[in-house]
This record gives C-alpha cells, structure tokens and sequence, in this order.
C-alpha cells in the first residue's frame, strides 16, 4: 500500500484515467456531475497549486475543510494531501480554511491567513456573494496549473489514515474494481467515502439528499456493483 494519500489516489487512477471515478448525485436538485479520474486530478492539482504558489503553504502546514460530501470537497482534500498539508480535525490555528458560504461564521474558530469560500454550484460557477475575508475558491483555483507533482513524504498522520482507510474498505465490502454507491447521509466522513474506495480503487456514485425510489434504476443505470447498506 501507498504510504502517502497523493500515491493513493495516483494509484487509483492510474489504470485508466478516464473511466469515471467519482459521479455525484443530489437528488434535492436533480444534479449529476461525473468526474473521470483525469478530470479529479486536474482539480487536485489546481488545488496543490493555489496551496503552494498562492498561498506559500506546504509540508507542516494544515488546512481546515468545513465542507460537505462533494466532489469539490474531494478536490480541495486531496489538493490539500497533494501539497503536503494536514486537514485539521479540531479547532485552531491552520494556514487555510476552506468553508461553505453559510458556513463563513465559524471561521473565528478557526484562524486562517487564507480562507476560500465554496458555494458547490453544480457548474462550479463563482459565489453570488462571497463572505467578507474569504475568497471565492472556483475563481481563484482556476488561475492555477493543472500539473502538480506531489510531495513525495508522507505528512503527519497519513499512514494511519490510509490504514484506517483500508480498514474501513474491508469493513464496508469494498473491493477492487467496485463501483460503489454511497448515501452522503449515512456516511458523512472523508474516510468512508473517498479515502476507503480509493485504497481499494474503486469508483463512487456519492449521493446527497437521496430518494431511496431512484436507487434502482440508479443502480443499474451507473452499473453499481455495491451498495453501502
């Protein structure tokens, strides 16, 4: 296995970029965006980049991610992993914030030279209104390359979080080559999500707001193999 989460997703990807790897569902606004490989790895990167040329940030450094299950907040994760930043778990100082607009308000919490506001539109189109003090991810990340070589050495904590992640996997019947398909609502952390069927290399149809009607034909139409009870 891996002993970083960057190699991880590399590895993940790596058989076929272009096979989908994350499709999102929101069933509250009818939303589907689909995501290969390829497509997550230019966010990540756009992501590392903006962390490290924007933000002067790197390894021993930490991010604060108060975001929702999304594909956006896969690609602010794993930027922040590919860049050699820890993601904070508890309040405190970090060298950048990433937040949803309405949740702006705790930032206090969390002290951040740099502070990135997310609206997750569905076509990642800039706030109607970012936060005073924040600015707005989707505008700011695309200026950025999307090429970015990731720091080779693990940060703090990454080896037991991949390890947990493998855990996780085989405690969730994830196996290799699943396409996984995920309630946001059951399972809410990273981990469960996007790092477990990463380190099985499996793909996920990460659904929020789901309607248990749709999952059928939902099913059959993504070509689901696994479905987390």
């Amino acid at each position: 296995m891996a002993d970083n989460i960057a190699r991880v997703f590399a590895g993940a990807i790596a058989p076929d970029p272009t096979r989908p790897l994350l499709t999102w569902y929101d069933d509250a606004t009818g939303e589907r965006t689909e995501l290969s490989g390829a497509t997550l790895a230019n966010w990540v990167a756009k992501t590392a980049n903006l962390l490290v040329d924007g933000a002067a940030l790197g390894p021993g450094d930490t991010a604060a991610v108060l975001l929702p299950p999304h594909w956006q907040t896969a690609g602010v994760l794993l930027g922040c992993w590919s860049a050699g930043l820890a993601v904070a778990r508890e309040p405190g100082p970090v060298g950048a914030l990433f937040a949803t607009a309405d949740r702006a308000g705790e930032a206090d919490a969390w002290p951040a030279d740099e502070r990135y506001a997310l609206g997750l539109h569905p076509f990642a189109l800039p706030l109607p209104q970012v936060p005073p003090g924040f600015a707005d991810y989707v505008v700011e990340v695309r200026t950025h390359g999307d090429q970015f070589t990731p720091y080779a050495p693990a940060g703090p904590g990454e080896p037991e979080l991949i390890a947990r992640a493998v855990e996780r996997a085989a405690e969730l019947g994830i196996a290799p080559g699943d396409r996984v398909l995920i309630d946001t609502a059951a399972y809410p952390d990273p981990l469960d999500w996007l790092l477990a069927p990463l380190t099985a290399t499996a793909s996920t149809v990460l659904c929020a707001n789901l309607d248990p009607a749709r999952l059928p034909a939902r099913a059959e139409t993504e070509k689901v193999t696994r479905t987390l009870p």
